[in-house]
């Protein structure tokens, strides 16, 4: 029977599972390589973690391995059910809160390695938590599309540790009740994007998000998010609002340490700012994880749904 330690949170409503593998070990080398080599011999474990009977399409996984730098607390390989991710905004903060339960970490600045470089969190005493994320810039802006049934929607192409399409809301709205058809309107835009060879600097588009008004009087706007596998992100999405802090800056409507609130679909809250370095921007945002449940993945030889059903 093997067995993988686990630690569940959810941050501002987005759930993340940590994964302590145990004497499963991919090795040295840089984290960007340790996902490579996860994806291309040891899918099977993602497959385990995140898939059904275990997980579910929403979950995030996160496999904390060894740093390659050394001025890092951990490595961190994200995942979800259909592949793999850069950064992850909603699961740093979940790790974060991980390491302190686990007793690895106190209150403080730590660094993080992660396949798309060093991020550097702050846990407050308090149990919020700030991610200061990678370079993340616009690429494109004012990219046009047409979607049948919908009509014109214009946009921007932009990186926040994922490659983003940010548009407006078409007038779906920007709601809980209404995740059915905002979900089937960004599969149907990125449909299209792909069709028409939209992408980002490294030729893919893996999120859409879609901007509203927000009704809280403590937020500048409300988002949807689409996430790769095809469900929304329930948080306001940490690497979605670098991407839109990016485009912000971009457009000279946020000024450097100027703070920018954006409200989730399922009404949770990130904080954000950004420092500029030379032609791009060092994104900072602010959340809080919440622990949710701790113990042990079996994986038994005989169960013929041991690595997950599907891919």
């Amino acid at each position: 029977m093997q067995r993988m330690r686990f630690v569940d949170s959810h941050t501002e409503g987005e759930p993340t599972r940590v994964v302590i593998a145990g004497d499963f070990a991919l090795g040295q080398g840089p984290v960007a390589e340790l996902r490579e080599r996860l994806r291309w011999e040891h899918d099977w474990l993602r497959r385990a973690v995140v898939n059904e009977p275990r997980g579910s399409d929403v979950l995030v996984g996160a496999l904390l391995c060894k740093p390659a730098d050394p001025t890092c607390v951990a490595g961190v390989i994200f995942f979800n059910n259909v592949g793999y991710l850069g950064m992850c905004g909603h699961g740093t903060i979940g790790v974060m809160t991980t390491l302190r339960h686990l007793g690895w970490i106190g209150a403080g600045v730590h660094r993080l390695e992660t396949p798309v470089g060093v991020v550097t969190a702050t846990l407050q005493e308090s149990g919020f938590v700030t991610v200061e994320n990678v370079a993340s810039y616009r690429y494109s802006s004012g990219v046009i599309v047409e979607i049948p049934g919908y009509g014109r929607v214009t946009g921007d192409v932009a990186w926040g540790g994922n490659w983003f399409f940010l548009a407006e809301d078409p007038g779906l709205g920007i709601r809980l009740e209404n995740v059915d058809r905002l979900t089937v309107f960004t599969r149907k835009l990125r449909t299209i994007l792909e069709a028409r060879g939209v992408t980002g600097e490294d030729g893919i588009i893996d999120h859409i998000e879609l901007f509203g008004p927000s009704l809280r009087s403590d937020a500048d706007s409300k988002n949807f998010v689409l996430c790769p596998g095809g469900v929304y992100d329930r948080s306001p999405c940490g690497t979605g609002t670098s991407a839109k802090v990016a485009c912000l800056a971009a457009d000279g409507k946020l000024k450097e340490g100027e703070i920018w609130r954006q409200e989730g679909i399922a009404g949770g809250l990130f904080e954000a700012s950004y420092r500029r370095v030379g032609d791009r921007i060092i994104p900072s945002v602010t959340g809080r994880a919440y622990l949710t449940a701790e113990g042990e993945l079996l994986l038994d030889p005989s169960d013929p749904f041991r690595t997950g059903i599907g891919s």
